[in-house]
Parts: C-alpha cells; structure tokens; sequence
C-alpha cells in the first residue's frame, strides 16, 4: 500500500509559518540537553539570516531564559516523581520576526497559587525604564538568591534589559486542570 499524498490541509502549517515569519518553533517536553540542543539550531539559524551579533545574543540569551523558564516551572512534568524531581517539563517557544523586529513567545501550565507571584515579578519590569531595569539586574547579581527561586531570579530581568518594548504576559485559567493555569510570556526584541 503506497502512502496517501499530503492534503492541501496537510501543508497549512507550513504555509502558517512561512506567513507568520516562523524562525523557531518547539512544542513539547525541555529538559536541559533538549534546550542545549535547540540553542545550537536557533543560534545557527541566526546566524545563516545575518542577524547581527548584538542582536543574535539578545535572542539567544533570551531564548535561553524563556526555556529554563519552562525547565524550572512548568506544571506538566514527565518522568519523575512529582514537579520539583522532573527531568522533562512541557511547554512551547516561538521565535518570528516581525517588521524590523523579532518577538519570542513561551507558554508553559503552571499551577494558580504561583500566578500571582510571577505577575509581582513581571509588572514592575513593565514600568522601569532600561537604566532602572540594568541598576536592577546589578542588584539582584549582588543578593543572594531568593529560597524559591530555580535560578539566580535574572531571567526575567535579563530579557526586559534586552528587550525593545516591555514584557508582555498573561495568564489563561485551564479549564481541562482546575488548579492549572497557562503562563504566556512574550518579548519583543
């Protein structure tokens, strides 16, 4: 039995991303040696566009950031135990360029009662201005890092320092897992 030829439906999200501008796109499980993986491609890729190295690193450091975002608080883990053992934790990240810009997106479940606690640490960002934003991320290298902090807490400041245009973020309630929430963060560089 040969196999049954692609559907026009079949190559719409092709067509979608070329539309779209789709530099980089993954949705599924990260863990560290996916996103060591993924780095290599995204880095190579902006690479081969003739991105600017300036530019390339603000990307990179920010695609970094926003999986290690995924890595160390997504809800949805496999493989372990519980959430805080797990070696794969599900999510999704999008590079697109748009106009003279490229935007990243990242999108990973998070349980409700941390909602409130990222928003703290996000809407701030949003008001600061760049030289508030850098003496920030200059005191937080200095503190000690905060008991339920996975990292050293510069990842969000790391990518509002880079950023060309405030974070941007949301939460959407998971009607599917009462007690789950979807966690959408989106930066423009």
């Amino acid at each position: 039995m040969s196999p049954s030829p692609l559907s026009r439906q079949d190559d719409n999200f092709f067509d979608l991303a070329q539309h779209r501008n789709v530099i980089f796109y993954h949705m599924g499980y990260f863990s560290h040696s996916i996103v060591a993986t993924m780095a290599e491609v995204v880095k190579l890729q902006l690479e081969v566009s003739g991105v600017s190295g300036p530019t390339r690193r603000k990307l990179f450091s920010s695609f970094v950031e926003l999986s290690q975002n995924i890595i160390h608080y997504s809800s949805d883990a496999l493989g372990a135990d519980g959430p805080d053992t797990a070696s794969l934790r599900q999510g999704a990240v999008c590079i697109t360029t748009a106009e003279d810009h490229f935007v990243m997106w990242c999108a990973n479940p998070i349980a409700v009662s941390d909602a409130e606690g990222l928003r703290d640490k996000l809407e701030p960002l949003r008001n600061m201005s760049i030289e508030q934003i850098k003496q920030a991320y200059k005191a937080s290298l200095r503190a000690e890092t905060p008991a339920d902090s996975k990292g050293a807490g510069l990842g969000f400041l790391t990518m509002a320092r880079d950023a060309s245009a405030p974070l941007e973020f949301a939460f959407h309630p998971r009607v599917d897992e009462p007690g789950t929430t979807l966690f959408c963060l989106k930066a423009t560089i």
